[in-house]
């Protein structure tokens, strides 16, 4: 009975999956390549948005954001955070190909910060923060604002899946 229910769970998760499709995916990665070598500037907006956020990071929680901004741990974790994201929208260029390195990319991110603690609603906060940083730097339109929030969607679908026991491996 227990295998049944968790079969159901794991469906009714993946039937939530509404993938990008093409031209969708082209407008989320013009999106994403206008910005992504803005790194510093992206964490710096999340933190300054979401303070909360800041205070996980052992390296820089309880220090002032701008004497933080310039220093090489602020730089190194910046380039981490958008090097995973470009990974991810790389990944979406190749389609169906690739879902399964993206979902064990996904996956991996959502362990790790499940294990540190990082509660969901801090990851939503990061995704604002990202999504209003990323309207407001590159060419945004209705379309791009449908597609990115569909690919953002699908994210936290496998992230939140995760957290509660039921990772997504495949569609």
């Amino acid at each position: 009975m227990k295998l049944i229910i968790a079969i159901l769970l794991i469906g009714v998760a993946t039937a939530a999956l509404h993938l990008p499709e093409r031209g969708e995916v082209e407008l989320i990665t013009n999106a994403w390549n206008a910005v992504k070598n803005n790194e510093i500037e992206i964490l710096y907006f999340i933190f300054k948005s979401y303070p909360d956020i800041q205070s996980h990071f052992p390296k820089f929680a309880g220090k002032d954001l701008d004497s933080i901004k310039g220093s090489a741990d602020f730089a190194i974790h910046a380039t981490r955070i958008v090097s995973l994201i470009s990974q991810l929208h790389a990944l979406s260029q190749h389609g169906e190909s690739h879902f399964q390195a993206s979902f064990t990319v996904i996956n991996e991110f959502a362990s790790n910060h499940k294990n540190r603690g990082i509660p969901k609603d801090q990851i939503t906060e990061f995704n604002t923060a990202l999504t209003k940083y990323v309207s407001t730097h590159a060419s945004w339109d209705e379309k791009t604002a449908t597609a990115w929030n569909k690919g953002m969607s699908n994210f936290f679908e496998i992230v939140f899946a995760n957290y509660d026991g039921n990772p997504i491996n495949s569609i």
